[in-house]
């Protein structure tokens, strides 16, 4: 008797045991967590960030001493609107490296595992919308979203509580106190809409208008079946001076996608055996994975040459193959876009036409161009297209989804090109600044990369920086001048551009540009464009160049210009006549420009008013001098510049 009830005490032990795992199990995965008692009463969006575990990580380092870290941000919609696209800003502040996030992805775009310790944007994925407690009878499931937080932070140590400084709604409309300190924790936060915003959409609509910023990319679902479906990609280029040169376009796949074939575009990398040795092998047995295209979690895609355009297999698509160049509205508005097609295999638990899912972590960039920031896909009104039968209709697309991008200038980065200024009263050029794109590594014994970089002779704008030191040095030496050892570094800059005041009489001044090629990448298509704050409204002609003025965000201070039918193009820097001794000769292309002062009176060119604030090269913004050239009453130099404008002027005639 005393066996049996202990055997079946054993046993009634051992399935307790089990069942609570498999309950906590269950409560893991299926089940939302009730909203803390302090969110019963925010009658707005209830956020907040709890402090879960932690541990010390290797290596031992006492000044930097790393630490793992799991936390939970919570989101609550307690209002009476759908919240959509819902975004939370987390003010870290313990240079922490964060390695996954549940249920949302990063809003900038940047792929996981990121360092965040200058704080981040969290965007709902792949529950982007927060429904109320009154269209869903208070179902937490479709009311709030929790976040797991996994990553490492350095320097909190128990029993300190490595918190964010702060967390917020990112939403426009909202208004969010700082946060309080709920216990140790935990903080919260409860975000209430904003009287005085005045939304322009209405709480009826089902989607979020369309966004307007830099570059956008529509993301659009044109036919859907239960095991793929074909999506249209639209990029299209909306800043007046932004441009993208040989763009190439990378996401990630969330859910085990893969690209079965595209036309107008095709991925960096045609690869497929991530698929083969991986979960989409084994589900898609019969499929032919030869002819699959890319199967990376996150692919690149490139343009097509333009002689693709008409491929039966690869082109026909409208706005496709052109080597990725996507040209601003103001200089060519049918060249602003670029569009492709792929069809795109999904995987299970996904496997009917309505479950549509887009890529995230946006990121586009091209050659010699501004780098771009994008956000995460926002579901918008289904895009309409013409008919492609010729009738006057439009065709719907199953679903859209649209990404915004903005021109960014990250932390630390170079510029691309950079701008010399000179002028008839000062025979001396003032050069591109010293490291003006970037210094290299290892110049402590050849360069100083802080001197100021020293005057020039006009002819040395000719020369490739290597070549400039001795002229520079006999320049110094005629002028009286004192040069630093080691001599400075060079701009390091693959484009750059002299701007060279040429005339100043009474009614009006004159001015002119040339542009360097340095690299060995030409440049077809190019336009350049300058800010110049006084002078713009005296613009009257260019000579060698197409140029007009150009009105930005109501100020009409910008010139634009680009090179005449069929002198748009730069070439690449090439050998000299003799390469064992004569150095590389640049690409070049130059231009008068002219001015009246008749709408500028008062103007005062030789003070600096005759050179700009701003200079862009294919929508790069460009270094300039720190200084002007002085007006020292100098004529001499006069001849000699005209003689450097004659010398470019018969280059450029010989090599048309």
């Amino acid at each position: 008797m005393a066996f049996s009830l202990n055997y079946n005490t054993h046993f009634f032990f051992k399935f307790s045991l089990l069942f609570s795992l498999l309950s906590f199990s269950f409560s893991q995965s299926d089940v939302v967590e009730a909203p803390s008692p302090a969110a019963d009463s925010c009658n707005g969006i209830f956020l907040s960030y709890a402090y879960s575990s932690g541990t010390k990580l290797k290596p031992t380092d006492p000044t930097h001493q790393p630490y793992r870290f799991e936390s939970v941000l919570t989101v609550l919609n307690n209002g009476d609107e759908e919240l959509k696209s819902w975004k939370v800003s987390v003010e870290f502040q313990n240079d922490e490296f964060l390695v996954s996030a549940s249920n949302a992805v990063l809003a900038d775009g940047t792929s996981l595992p990121a360092n965040v310790g200058n704080g981040t944007v969290f965007a709902g994925f792949p529950m982007s919308d927060l429904k109320t407690a009154i269209e869903t009878a208070g179902d937490l499931t479709q009311m709030q979203v929790q976040v797991q937080l996994l990553g490492t932070q350095f320097g909190v140590a128990a029993p300190d509580v490595p918190l964010p400084k702060n967390i917020q709604l990112a939403n426009d409309g909202f208004i969010c106190p700082k946060a309080s300190m709920q216990g140790k924790n935990e903080m919260q936060v409860c975000c209430r809409k904003d009287p005085k915003f005045k939304a322009n959409v209405t709480v009826d609509e089902e989607f979020l208008p369309k966004q307007s910023g830099d570059l956008t990319i529509m993301y659009d679902v044109t036919r859907t079946y239960d095991s793929n479906y074909w999506a249209q990609v639209t990029v299209s280029n909306h800043n007046p001076l932004g441009r993208l040169d040989n763009w190439k376009l990378s996401f990630d796949w969330m859910r085990d996608e893969f690209i079965y074939t595209m036309k107008g575009a095709y991925p960096y990398v045609v690869d497929s055996s991530d698929c083969i040795f991986g979960t989409q092998g084994q589900h898609y047995r019969d499929l032919d994975f030869a002819n699959v295209l890319n199967c990376e979690r996150r692919p690149t895609i490139i343009d097509l040459p333009p002689t693709k355009a008409n491929d039966t297999t690869l082109g026909l698509i409208p706005n496709c193959c052109r080597n990725g160049s996507i040209l601003p509205p103001s200089m060519d508005p049918s060249k602003s876009s670029s569009v492709f097609q792929m069809q795109v295999f999904k995987m299970p638990p996904d496997l009917n036409r309505s479950e549509l899912s887009p890529p995230q972590n946006w990121k586009i960039n091209g050659t010699l161009n501004p780098d771009y920031k994008c956000g995460p896909p926002i579901r918008v009104s289904p895009s309409q297209f013409p008919d492609p039968s010729g009738l006057p209709s439009n065709t719907t697309a199953v679903a859209s989804w649209q990404v915004v991008c903005n021109i960014t200038q990250p932390k630390g980065a170079s510029p691309k090109c950079c701008v010399s200024f000179s002028s008839y009263y000062n025979d001396s050029v003032v050069p591109c600044r010293t490291c003006a794109c970037g210094c290299p590594s290892n110049t402590a014994r050849t360069c100083s990369t802080t001197a100021p970089a020293v005057l020039l002779p006009p002819e040395a704008l000719l020369f490739p920086f290597e070549n400039r030191t001795a002229m520079a040095q006999a320049w110094a030496d005629l002028k009286h001048r004192t040069v630093p050892n080691p001599m400075p570094c060079g701009d390091n800059c693959g484009v750059s551009m002299n701007w060279h005041v040429l005339t100043d009489y009474s009614r009006g001044w004159s001015a002119r540009i040339t542009i360097f090629n340095w690299d060995e990448t030409a440049f077809p298509d190019w336009f350049a464009a300058v800010q110049m704050d006084k002078a713009t409204r005296g613009f009257q002609k260019m000579y060698s160049f197409n140029g007009s003025a150009l009105e930005l965000n109501g100020v009409n201070n910008t010139i634009i210009m680009q090179g005449l039918p069929g002198l748009n193009y730069i070439v690449g820097e090439t050998d000299g006549a003799n390469p064992k001794k004569d150095p590389r000769v640049p690409g070049k292309q130059q231009t008068v420009i002219s001015f009246t002062k008749k709408n500028t009176p008062g103007i005062n060119i030789a003070a600096g008013e005759g050179f700009p604030s701003k200079v862009f090269f294919n929508g790069e913004e460009c270094a300039l001098p720190s200084v002007f050239p002085t007006n020292n009453s100098n004529r001499e130099g006069f001849t000699t510049i005209l003689s450097i404008f004659l010398a470019v002027f018969v280059f450029i005639m010989l090599h048309q």
